[in-house]
């Protein structure tokens, strides 16, 4: 089964970004969105699918569904957990001295291998949120953004969560990439690999499935090591997707971790990311009338510049200080009456990322 994916996404998206390349960089660096194709004739329907609901909004007397993982918050009191598999791969690119490695086990300033720090960080492990003045709650940073959200339902129903399961490791996948579709290159000042993001994600569904362990109900994480994907002008540091039976598909992300404080996709900056898109979008199918006709949370804010390059806010946790993508609430897609905390746009309270005044629907990055 080979997982199908258009480039024409990035060609959209290259008409927000034209102008956002710095000096150094010859790519435009993106996240991108695969629209998933389902094979129900040939992949079973699974009996644990992801714990998902179905809810609505209207924007300008159109309609917008939306599928989310968890439950409803203006329905339930209850937590959800979700089970995550991190899988690391070891990428080796060829070169005319040998093969050079990119390890996401690579000991990072604080001793702990990269793989290790996201385990430990504020994606994984609980910290208090206080979203301007508000406690939404001591516990994982998609799961506050989720209750910053929904916060008016919350509020009466504080007990709501959707929470990641510790994560399970699994053993290190080392993949060395065939010539034609990776090099060395530099971007950012870091020595990354760069690999081709076509011939990438055809290979994932097939290797996904060759693990007893990944079921629908299970988010598997591949994490890469210093490392960015490419398509055309682009370099790409992560992406969500689905595959299998429309029924019940299976959900995976993909997304590097860059060893630089400056860089795009600085340490778990890409996963906050993803993870967010996933909770709020996990098919990728979530069309809606504003922005562009997709429920994308992480999207808006990744072209920001300083004082928060990339959309990125400082956390400090475990000893670790980690780059956390801010995230659009629902009242950014045009959600009337809006239900986030304070009435915010972003989940950190972001009001103009533009320098041109208050924002208003979609004005993100547009």
């Amino acid at each position: 089964m080979k997982l199908f994916s258009s480039v024409s996404t990035l060609a959209v998206l290259a008409l927000s970004f034209a102008g956002f390349a710095q000096a150094q960089q010859s790519r435009i660096p993106i996240y991108v969105h695969p629209r998933p194709s389902f094979d129900d004739a040939a992949v079973a329907p699974s009996s644990t699918p992801l714990q998902t609901w179905n809810g609505t909004f209207t924007y300008e007397g159109h309609t917008n569904n939306f599928v989310m993982v968890g439950t409803d918050p203006s329905k339930t009191n209850v937590t959800t957990n979700v089970s995550v598999l991190i899988i690391p791969i070891k990428l080796g690119i060829k070169g005319s001295s040998g093969v050079t490695y990119f390890d996401p086990l690579t000991k990072q300033s604080n001793g702990n291998t990269a793989v290790q720090n996201i385990v430990n960080s504020p994606l994984f492990q609980n910290q208090d949120y206080n979203q301007g003045g508000v406690d939404v709650g001591n516990t994982q940073y998609e799961d506050a953004f989720q209750r910053a959200n929904f916060w008016s339902d919350v509020m009466t129903n504080s007990d709501y969560h959707v929470v990641f399961n510790k994560p399970t490791v699994l053993p290190e996948y080392t993949f060395v990439i065939p010539s034609q579709y990776g090099s060395i290159g530099n971007d950012f000042g870091v020595q990354v690999a760069q690999v081709d993001y076509n011939w990438f994600i055809s290979q994932v569904p097939a290797e996904l499935a060759k693990l007893k362990q990944v079921q629908p109900n299970v988010l598997p994480i591949i994490i890469a090591y210093n490392t960015y994907w490419t398509s055309g002008p682009y370099i790409i540091g992560g992406w969500h997707d689905a595959y299998g039976n429309s029924n019940s598909p299976q959900t995976y992300s993909v997304s590097t971790y860059i060893d630089a404080t400056s860089a795009f996709a600085s340490d778990i900056s890409a996963l906050s990311h993803e993870l967010g898109e996933w909770m709020d979008d996990p098919y990728v199918d979530n069309t809606q009338g504003a922005c562009g006709g997709i429920l994308e949370v992480g999207d808006p804010l990744e072209n920001e510049t300083a004082p928060h390059l990339y959309g990125d806010y400082l956390y400090t946790l475990n000893n670790y200080t980690y780059h956390v993508q801010d995230l659009v609430l629902l009242k950014y897609f045009g959600q009337t009456p809006a239900t986030s905390v304070n009435s915010y746009w972003t989940f950190q309270g972001q009001t103009d990322v533009t320098g041109e005044g208050e924002i208003g629907v979609c004005s993100f990055g547009q």
